[in-house]
């Protein structure tokens, strides 16, 4: 299995790595792009059945073109081979586009170049990006399975590459966060995530933070990898924090807010239903398709709805208290075991077509 350690990919690797032990799975995890930090790196030391391998292959999204990208998907097959691998989980779909696999391969889509810049900025792939969309089309229909986390995200995929298909749905699981005993509710704001990156939308929640009488909390980074920089006024940044650190934000359950424009599944909006938290969240698909029910809805651009529906629910502890518990509940489903299951399914599947083609 692949994964980087800048973003969600990393944890959702983790996760999937420790509900497939018990299925009977071993997992060499290959880490591409910038090295994962101390204590990611005993996250993956505290699972028995998974061999963590650091490389310097390069993460594509940070290359300027489809060259190192190929090389890190030789390098991949390689290191695949070496270690006996039955089948290998591409989390990045370009690696796909390298010819070297001898085993099966699953690409699972958890966001690309093109799609990310159809959502978060609504205007055509600007040429420097056209190898990305290239590389990834070509790992997508090589792959001998496409997995998406959501229904939303898989027809978006299926459009945006001309598929002939959508791709197969698993969605994205965590397991609750052990977290201390709930506390009384407080009157608070939090949002969580990368907060550099245009698509998560801190513009519009810093504005509406501006005009609420609560504080407003933001956990992740201000920067990102190529030197973008999210410029906040109102919202309270926290950092980087590590699981344990937001579980002790969440344990009093805030109002948590996310405006992503583009997101195609959102781990922290799960982990913080998994919380009790009540859920503000922008009116996208990925988040209508996952929440619809249990959560408020505002135009992802409405930073005075935002305001209003915080406000709302602030103003409102029974209703808080009621939505939290509806979106406790509901996030139930999205566990990792049936993650694990549904990609065991999948594992399965196609070890059983490569015994039958290689016996043919």
């Amino acid at each position: 299995m692949t994964a980087d350690a800048v973003g969600g990919v990393w944890q959702y690797a983790i996760d999937l790595s420790r509900a497939l032990g018990p299925l009977g799975w071993n997992v060499t995890l290959a880490t591409l792009g910038p090295a994962p930090d101390r204590d990611q790196r005993a996250a993956a030391s505290a699972l028995p059945n998974l061999e963590l391998h650091v490389t310097d292959l390069p993460l594509d999204w940070l290359e300027q073109g489809a060259a190192p990208v190929l090389r890190a998907a030789d390098g991949i097959a390689t290191l695949a081979a070496a270690q006996g691998c039955d089948v290998v989980q591409l989390n990045m779909p370009t690696l796909a586009a390298g010819e070297r696999f001898t085993v099966p391969t699953v690409a699972v889509t958890h966001g690309c170049v093109a799609t990310w810049w159809a959502g978060a900025r609504g205007d055509p792939l600007a040429p420097q990006y056209q190898w990305h969309a290239r590389l990834m089309r070509q790992g997508l229909t090589r792959a001998d399975a496409v997995v998406a986390p959501s229904h939303s995200y898989a027809r978006m995929v299926a459009s945006h590459y001309a598929l002939d298909q959508n791709p197969a749905v698993v969605c994205n699981g965590r397991d609750a966060p052990t977290a201390p005993e709930h506390p009384a509710l407080q009157d608070y704001v939090l949002t969580v995530g990368r907060l550099w990156d245009r698509a998560k939308n801190i513009d519009t929640l810093d504005i509406a933070a501006g005009q609420l009488a609560v504080p407003f909390h933001a956990a992740g980074a201000l920067v990102g990898p190529h030197g973008e920089r999210a410029a906040i006024r109102h919202i309270h940044p926290l950092g980087q924090l590590s699981g344990d650190a937001l579980a002790t934000w969440r344990a009093p359950r805030p109002v948590f807010v996310s405006a992503a424009r583009f997101e195609p599944f959102g781990l922290s909006v799960l982990e913080a239903a998994q919380s009790g938290c009540a859920l503000v969240l922008s009116d996208i698909p990925t988040f209508r398709e996952l929440w619809d029910g249990v959560a408020v809805f505002v135009d992802a651009e409405d930073a005075s709805g935002f305001r209003q529906a915080i406000e709302g629910l602030i103003g409102n502890p029974a209703r808080r208290h009621a939505m939290g518990e509806a979106a406790l509940d509901h996030a139930r489903q999205y566990r990792c075991s049936a993650a694990a299951r549904d990609m065991d399914r999948i594992f399965n599947r196609l070890m059983a077509d490569s015994a039958r083609r290689a016996a043919a």
